[in-house]
């Protein structure tokens, strides 16, 4: 423990203290040795950088707890699967940097319960850089992640149910078609009716109160 709290910078007290809180996971013992790795000093390292950013322990372990209960990387992303997105691997504290003052363990809970985030050692991957990039975009136009969450879901329930529409399709009258022609076609009438629908609400909001 004091090699561990030496190369974090910190006292044994300390480390001490962030192990019986649960911050840390129990060391590697053989016989009366207890052995600390590099996850260990990474997640001291981690704890300090959520610290400087505002976070408190209690918040902290709360995130440690939701993030230990993750689904693994294999799990989420499956093996083998075709995808047209990009996963992104990050810190914790990079999370934290991506939404400013949104990454609290009930998001962070959230984001693994929808598949979003996955866990990989003591690092975290975000399945999608597209969707990782949008909605840190909301956040900074003033969503809360949550509500980014909440639409997440019903946006899911759609496009699943679109998938099984233009499924059932391309299976009854397009057989013989490569999947790689069909599915940029799909995704093209969905985003021309996404832009048009959006065009009608547009028009159609109510009118501001003048001041």
């Amino acid at each position: 423990m004091k090699e561990l709290a030496d190369a974090a910078g910190l006292t044994v007290r300390t480390v001490r203290f962030y192990r019986e809180r649960g911050l840390i996971p129990p060391p590697r013992r053989e016989g009366r040795i207890a052995w600390y790795d590099s996850h260990h000093l990474a997640r001291l390292r981690t704890i300090a950088a959520l610290l400087e950013r505002g976070h408190t322990l209690n918040g902290i372990a709360d995130l440690a707890t939701a993030f230990e209960s993750g689904r693994d990387v294999g799990e989420v992303l499956g093996l083998g699967e075709p995808t047209e997105e990009t996963p992104v691997r990050l810190t914790p504290e990079e999370l934290a940097d991506h939404f400013e003052g949104e990454v609290t363990a009930e998001n962070l809970a959230t984001a693994l319960e929808l598949g979003y985030l996955a866990t990989d050692g003591e690092d975290l991957v975000h399945i999608s850089r597209r969707l990782l990039d949008v909605s840190a975009a909301l956040v900074r136009e003033g969503v809360p992640l949550s509500a980014v969450f909440e639409a997440a879901r019903e946006v899911r329930a759609h496009a699943e149910a679109l998938a099984d529409l233009f499924a059932t399709t391309f299976r009854t009258h397009a057989a013989t078609t490569s999947p790689e022609t069909l599915r940029p076609l799909a995704k093209s009438v969905v985003d021309a009716e996404l832009s048009m629908a959006m065009d009608r609400r547009l028009r159609n909001k109510p009118a501001q109160p003048s001041s």
